[in-house]
Order: structure tokens, then C-alpha cells, then sequence
């Protein structure tokens, strides 16, 4: 009897327990809930807005203990403020805001023209607003003035660059609140617009007259019985296709007394040319930040003389991967480049996953790697792809030299390039 009471005892207490845990945990996610919707609301009160808020609670509170008239007359002006406050600020807007750029692709050092355009999306009368528009790391204010339901309120604004990169313009966002400062209501009304800011680039001669000619596409070690390339004759054997019958050298081999055999051309498989430029962003290869910057400019020069050329073309650059792209998507993809610690090893192998057809690559560097590393870099491709090093190093001679099957060339600028890659001699 004992044991069955102490038994119901367990039962009881653990049902206990467990009913306790899950008013807990219903207890808890309902005070999530609430705070997860009261949240937008409680980001409308600025700091200033919280201590005038506290300390008017405060104030009221301790002169009502002590009474202390002036403490309660505080603590009501304050107060009143801030319902004043929320007066100013509750409320929705029926705006139709859009933000637009002439061009959102520019060469380092241009300027393009942005236009942003405020109306009202209904008849009523709209009060005068101001919407601020996020330009990079700038926030421009535009006081837009009371709109009726007609012509909506448009203003243009230039947008200058200096560096390549990308440049987020917006989301233009209204903001509200009281003169004090007390609550601040931001509300986005677009979405952020990129405008890519490309590298500078010099003109190249076409690639198939320089360092890097590879424009007829390389042949292989794979047999192929249909291509360009001609390389032996064998035997024909059934299901070959009649058209490579060689007539004249099967008449000459039947004329030696040999056999009535039929001889049949045979070929090296050929591949399109398939560029690939491979820009090292390891911040440790570049002494000088500015070194990163003509490595980039010197890639995207070469891509996009390959790019005219017309050769399938991938772009490997720091953090960014663009594979068999137009100009404007591999600009792109150099405008976004960043500095990153991935060694230049790994970027190839990466590359070669990408484009495994690959049959010319340059890689770009500083010049803090040595030849050894660029070796090891080398290494990693197929010994049949033509890999060329080019180092931005101001301190060193331009010209070529050689690591093994190598060809490294040295720059100094940018300006070094178009005759650096026509010879590849010393300038």
C-alpha cells in the first residue's frame, strides 16, 4: 500500500511538472510574440525619447512620495510631449515614391545623374515630408513640399565616383517624428538600386598576336575522326565515315603490293580557345592597397579584349566568379571584387571546377609572390593550357622572364600593359 502511494505521489508530481513546464513555455513564447509585434513600435523612440519618457515616470513618482509639486509639473510637461509626439508621428502616408538612374554603369572617375520622384497616391492634400536617400555611405535629404493629387515632386541629384566598386542608392525611406527629436518614424518605400562603378581599362591589341595568342583554338592528344588537325592515316575499319577515305594514298599502298587496304585520315581533337583571367586578392600579395586596384584594372583590360575577340572567356577575382559572360556581366564581376585571404592556389582550383576547357590563363598578382609560388599556381592546371603570370610591381624593371614553362611578366602601371603583352620583352 506504501509503495502504490508513493507511486501515485512520482505520478503526480511529475504530471505537476510537466503541466508547470508547458504553461512556462506558452508563458514565454506569448511574450516573444508580444515583443516581436510591440518591436516596431518601440524603435520609433529615439533615446532622447526613452530618458524623456523614464524620467517623467520617475519625476511623477517621486513627487508624488515627496510632494514635490515641481517634480509632478515636470513630469506632465514631459509627458505631454511626448504624447504630442506620437501625435506628429502615427499615421500612414499614401505616397508613391521611385528612384531611377540615367546610368548604372560608369568607369571609375564619371558621374551619372539620379532622379527621385515623390507623389501622392491619392487626392488628398500631402504635407510637406522629407525622404532621405542612402548614396553609398551618404544620406541625402530631400524636403519634398505639400503635393495635391497632380504632378508629383521630382528633383535630380548627381552621383560622382573615384574608386571602382558598387554604389547602393537607397531605399528611399519618409521620415517622421517630432521637433524635439523624441520619436523618429523611417518607412522604406523602394528597393536599394546598384550602380556599378567599373574599373579603368586600357585598349589591347587583339590576343592572338601576343603573349597570349590562342585564337584558333589548341590541339590535343585526343583522336578525333573529324576536326582540323590532321595527323596520321590507319586503316579503314568498319563504320568509318567513307568521306576521310584518303583515295590517293590507298591507290599508292595498293601500287607497292600491298593489300587492297583502304586507308582513312585520322585527326587531333581541337579545342575553342577558352580564356581565363585569374586575379590574385590575397591583401598579403599587394604591399600597397593601391597595387590590388592596377592588378584589377590589368585583368579586366585582358577580359575584355577577350570578350571582343570573341573567346569564351572566365573571370576568377578575388571573391567573385564570373563564367562565359558578356562585357557588362564581367565588369561586373570586377566592380564587386573585394580583398580576400584565399590563397591564389585555391583560386585556381576553383577556376579549373569552373571551366575545366580551359586553354589560356593569366593570372594576376603583386608582387610579393615569388616565382616558386607561382609555380605551384601554374601546377595546377593541365600541362596542355598556356599559363602566363602577369606582377604589378612598381619597384621592379618591366619586361619578361621565365620560371620553367612559365612566362612572368612584370608592370609597374597600367599604361605598361598593351606593349608588355604585345612582346613580352623588356620595355
Amino acid at each position: 500500500m506504501v509503495t502504490t502511494a508513493l507511486a501515485a505521489t512520482a505520478k503526480a508530481t511529475t504530471t505537476a511538472t510537466a503541466t508547470a513546464t508547458a504553461t512556462a513555455t506558452a508563458t514565454a513564447r506569448q511574450v516573444a510574440r508580444r515583443a516581436r509585434t510591440a518591436a516596431p513600435f518601440l524603435e520609433v523612440v529615439t533615446p532622447l525619447g526613452w530618458l524623456v519618457t523614464l524620467g517623467s515616470a520617475a519625476a511623477w513618482i517621486a513627487g508624488s512620495r515627496l510632494g514635490w509639486v515641481e517634480l509632478v509639473l515636470a513630469a506632465v510637461v514631459g509627458l505631454v510631449v511626448v504624447l504630442l509626439g506620437i501625435g506628429l508621428t502615427i499615421g500612414r502616408a499614401t505616397l508613391r515614391v521611385s528612384i531611377g538612374l540615367r546610368r548604372r554603369r560608369v568607369t571609375a572617375g564619371e558621374s551619372t545623374v539620379g532622379l527621385i520622384e515623390v507623389g501622392s497616391s491619392s487626392r488628398r492634400q500631402l504635407l510637406p515630408i522629407a525622404v532621405e536617400l542612402p548614396i553609398g555611405p551618404v544620406v541625402r535629404r530631400f524636403d519634398v513640399p505639400a503635393l495635391g493629387g497632380g504632378a508629383p515632386y521630382r528633383e535630380e541629384f548627381p552621383i560622382a565616383t573615384q574608386g571602382r566598386g558598387v554604389i547602393a542608392v537607397g531605399p528611399a525611406t519618409t521620415v517622421s517624428g517630432d521637433p524635439f527629436g523624441l520619436l523618429r518614424r523611417a518607412v522604406p518605400w523602394t528597393e536599394v538600386v546598384e550602380l556599378f562603378v567599373h574599373p579603368v581599362t586600357v585598349a589591347l591589341e587583339p590576343l592572338g598576336s601576343g603573349m597570349l595568342r590562342d585564337l584558333e583554338g589548341r590541339t590535343t592528344n585526343d583522336i578525333s575522326m573529324s576536326d582540323l588537325a590532321f595527323h596520321t592515316l590507319r586503316e579503314y575499319v568498319p563504320g568509318d565515315d567513307r568521306r576521310y577515305i584518303h583515295w590517293r594514298s590507298s591507290a599508292k599502298a595498293a601500287s607497292f603490293g600491298q593489300d587492297n587496304r583502304l586507308l582513312v585520315r585520322q585527326f587531333l581533337e581541337t579545342r575553342r580557345a577558352h580564356l581565363m583571367v585569374l586575379v590574385d586578392g590575397d591583401p598579403a600579395a599587394y604591399p600597397d592597397p593601391e597595387h590590388f586596384e592596377i592588378a584589377v584594372s590589368a585583368g579586366a583590360s585582358v577580359a575584355m579584349r577577350g570578350i571582343r575577340d570573341e573567346l569564351d572567356t572566365t573571370v576568377v577575382v578575388a571573391d567573385q566568379v564570373a563564367h562565359d559572360v558578356t562585357a557588362h556581366h564581367a565588369l561586373d564581376a570586377f566592380a564587386r571584387a573585394l580583398p580576400s585571404a584565399q590563397p591564389l592556389t585555391g583560386l585556381a582550383m576553383k577556376g579549373l571546377r569552373i571551366a575545366p576547357d580551359i586553354t589560356t590563363v593569366l593570372i594576376v598578382t603583386g608582387s610579393a609572390p615569388g616565382f616558386p609560388d607561382l609555380r605551384r599556381v601554374a601546377a595546377q592546371f593541365p600541362a596542355e593550357v598556356n599559363v602566363v603570370a602577369l606582377r604589378v610591381d612598381p619597384a621592379s624593371p618591366v619586361g619578361m622572364s621565365a620560371a620553367g614553362a612559365l612566362a612572368v611578366l612584370t608592370m609597374r602601371e597600367l599604361a605598361d600593359l598593351p606593349a608588355l603583352l604585345r612582346s613580352g620583352g623588356p620595355q
